[in-house]
């Protein structure tokens, strides 16, 4: 390979990024995506629509109200002598989420020791935010059922639950570096597949067919300057998760580096592969996004985590990098093991060697001859 022609080639590319302002969607696309989602993800449910029929009206039944009443999950409205025919209307027509029943004699049963029923009916339609609501609900009535017995010697075991790495249980902790391995899957791709496939478009790659520059010339000059401005995407995206959305660091810099540089090879891998069996942007653009959003989403780990996967779908979030490097990304903000991990390691190592294949494959597919 000739460094001269590399080097030509490149600040060719260079330039009519910045003649056709494509450069600035390189910087605009991700710090929309890492906005807009970082906010608008939301798996915690707050001020969820309850209604309590409270048919016992007693000191017990009202302190459990009581509890409903003061957390910011549950907006409450306590009433009395309502049907449940018509309560349950109440939520087919979307008024009312949670619907809660206590029924009558129920401290009485309470104090006697006999055992009583609570109904609870809960919007399902939606069933990620169901289970929320439903576990939500649950630790309400376990807790107030905990206190009533606390006095009490049958109480012999107590459950002091911590949670590590994330103790707030912050959204933005979950969501934000997992949309950084969204991003980086993305937004490289889309500029590495136009590069070339605007040439097609332009017949402009009638000059790569028809000159002496060689394939492997050809491809670098394309992809360096996607790998150069995306790693200043790198610096951006950290800044933004840190500093916007107060996510904490808490491992080593050098390896977050060293991993989305790893990722964005694999990024322009994919962009490559697009390019070679597509002739226009707007193909590219779609397929791309096909190809990156919808496994960065659903097999990432972000919303759904890998080990609750089974069959094919853990085969599928196996086969996609998305998955080892955000579980590489989450080490170091959240959890700080950095390459002590031998999990890290391996996934490190998985990464690089995904990135050589795509880039060697998309090499050997690209023909530098008229189809």
């Amino acid at each position: 390979m000739s460094p001269g022609v590399i080097r030509a080639y490149i600040l060719k590319e260079f330039r009519e990024l910045f003649r056709s302002r494509l450069i600035l969607i390189v910087y605009i696309l991700p710090t929309m995506i890492i906005i807009l989602f970082g906010y608008g993800i939301r798996m915690e449910v707050t001020d969820a629509r309850t209604l309590i029929i409270d048919n016992d009206n007693s000191t017990i039944s009202r302190d459990l109200s009581a509890r409903f009443e003061h957390s910011r999950y549950f907006d409450t409205r306590v009433t009395s002598g309502m049907g449940e025919q018509e309560a349950l209307k109440r939520i087919k027509q979307a008024k009312v989420d949670i619907l809660i029943i206590i029924p009558d004699s129920f401290e009485k049963r309470l104090l006697h020791g006999e055992k009583t029923e609570i109904g609870v009916f809960i919007d399902g339609a939606f069933p990620v935010r169901a289970t929320t609501m439903q576990n939500y609900v649950k630790g309400v009535i376990y807790d107030a059922a905990r206190s009533l017995t606390d006095k009490k010697p049958t109480n012999l075991i107590t459950v002091n639950s911590r949670n590590l790495f994330n103790q707030s249980m912050r959204d933005e902790d979950a969501i934000v570096p997992g949309l950084i391995g969204l991003i980086l899957l993305v937004a490289p791709a889309i500029l590495s597949a136009l590069l070339i496939v605007k040439e097609k478009e332009e017949g402009t790659i009638f000059n790569f067919y028809s000159s002496p520059i060689k394939k492997s010339e050809f491809i670098v000059a394309k992809l360096v300057p996607p790998l150069i401005l995306h790693t200043v995407n790198i610096f951006i995206l950290f800044l933004w998760a840190t500093w916007l959305f107060e996510v904490p660091f808490r491992g080593s810099f050098l390896l977050y580096w060293a991993a989305s540089q790893i990722y964005i090879a694999i990024s322009l891998g994919v962009g490559l592969l697009v390019s070679i069996i597509t002739r226009t942007q707007i193909v590219a653009i779609v397929l791309t996004i096909i190809i990156t959003i919808i496994p960065g989403f659903l097999y990432s780990g972000m919303l759904m985590p890998i080990s609750s996967m089974s069959g094919e779908s853990k085969i599928e979030a196996h086969i996609y990098p998305v998955m080892y490097f955000n579980h590489i990304i989450y080490d170091t903000f959240l959890i700080g093991q950095g390459l002590d991990s031998p999990k890290n390691r391996l996934y490190l190592t998985i990464l690089f060697f995904y990135a050589i294949f795509l880039i060697l494959l998309g090499s050997r597919l690209m023909k530098k001859e008229l189809s």
